[in-house]
């Protein structure tokens, strides 16, 4: 016997489809998401890398690394409903303050949403450690090279080459020290006093901002020696001994 098709089954049917076809949907493009991301993902946390020199600008690669890049990857992790935890995997010699007090910043947005842990790889120092200092907790091997809490600033002074060379610069400034740090001549001794006051407030704000962060002795870690990873956990400097996957796991633990 021939049965009319069900109108309303068929419409049912279809709504079905529509509805799966949409889900298939949304998880196609929570997965190119996942995929595309600036960060890889350890079964919920994410491993951002920073390398080499620490300094503002919004760019990864050839020896450095930058504030802004770092800082979008950390903030765009933190308000990543699946990322559980934060691994910052950290090789830097350290930078320039002004960069490091930045992403600081941009790890306590994170630590206020999820942990953050830190991996230190060979070295992590000066300005790598300022970053390091604002998270969770702070893994190590026991031959990283960290501490090294100071500032400095380099002068050049090529004014006897100059000489021999007969070449000589004439500077019309409007300023005793508009001129300061050029390479054509000497430090004044009004111009050392002053690049001496400079690092040295640097210094204070970079002392005071990690021993607040971190249960350091000041007396420990103010001759800004690097120290090796063992050492360092004595100093308070780190917490853990482990390697990348020590972290992940750390992380995982935190969360």
């Amino acid at each position: 016997m021939f049965h009319e098709p069900d109108p309303d089954h068929s419409r049912h049917k279809k709504e079905i489809l529509i509805i799966a076809g949409l889900v298939l949907g949304v998880i196609a493009i929570a997965a190119a998401i996942y995929f595309m991301s600036g960060y890889p993902r350890e079964m919920g946390i994410a491993v951002i890398r920073i390398e080499g020199v620490i300094v503002t600008g919004n760019y990864y690669g050839d020896g450095y690394t930058g504030s802004e890049y770092a800082g979008r990857l950390i903030r765009d992790a933190a308000d990543d409903p699946i990322v559980e935890a934060i691994v910052l995997r950290i090789n830097s010699p350290g930078g320039t303050p002004a960069a490091a007090q930045e992403i600081a910043a941009d790890v306590r947005y994170a630590r206020e949403k999820k942990p953050v842990v830190v991996s230190m790889g060979e070295i992590a120092t000066s300005s790598a450690y300022y970053i390091s200092a604002y998270a969770d907790r702070i893994y190590a091997d026991p031959d990283t090279l960290t501490g090294g809490i100071g500032t400095a600033w380099t002068f050049f002074d090529i004014s006897g080459w100059m000489e021999q060379e007969n070449l000589s610069v004439e500077v019309i400034k409007s300023g005793s020290l508009k001129d300061m740090g050029s390479e054509y001549r000497p430090l004044t001794d009004e111009e050392r006093s002053y690049a001496g006051h400079l690092v040295n407030a640097s210094y204070e704000r970079f002392i005071r901002d990690v021993t607040s962060e971190r249960a350091i002795e000041r007396s420990s870690v103010e001759d800004a020696r690097v120290v090796r990873g063992e050492e360092a956990i004595g100093m308070g400097l780190v917490d853990e001994i482990g390697n990348l996957f020590d972290a992940i796991d750390g992380a995982r633990e935190l969360s």
